[in-house]
């Protein structure tokens, strides 16, 4: 069975009539968070850190204490972690990376799961949405 890691963040915002989650549209036509393989010597932070730059053009602030674990089998024969993280924007402008990704959107809470398209994703936002009224992570 091979292996295999990823990271990655689910971004927010207070947007200016509600809070917003970034959502990314991979060019396979899902609606999902920005994530990617880990690379050699990179923490599971510095991937994530590393991923949301890459496809959305944004720096961002990681806040650890939302750390959420998806695993699954992309392929016959390989399972794969992936590991999110919560996070703010601290700079930059919303960039998709075309190479793998269509599109860049914020989307407020209460219409993301119009977009999200995986079940798993879907059970990340809701515990992202709980966290982020618990700990105030956008006052």
């Amino acid at each position: 069975m091979r292996k295999e890691k990823s990271c990655g963040a689910l971004v927010v915002r207070r947007g200016a009539e509600s809070p917003e989650i970034l959502l990314i549209k991979h060019n396979g036509g899902h609606w999902a968070f920005p994530k990617g393989h880990m690379e050699a010597g990179e923490t599971e932070e510095e991937t994530a850190l590393r991923e949301v730059q890459e496809e959305t053009g944004l720096t961002v602030k990681l806040d650890t204490r939302y750390r959420e674990m998806v695993t699954f089998s992309p392929a016959p024969r390989t399972m794969k972690d992936v590991v999110y993280f919560a996070a703010t924007v601290l700079s930059g402008t919303e960039t998709p990376q075309l190479t793998e990704v269509s599109d860049v959107r914020w989307v407020p809470f209460d219409e993301a799961h119009k977009f999200i398209t995986f079940e798993n994703d879907c059970h990340l936002f809701e515990k992202m949405r709980e966290f982020t009224a618990r700990y105030a992570l956008l006052d």
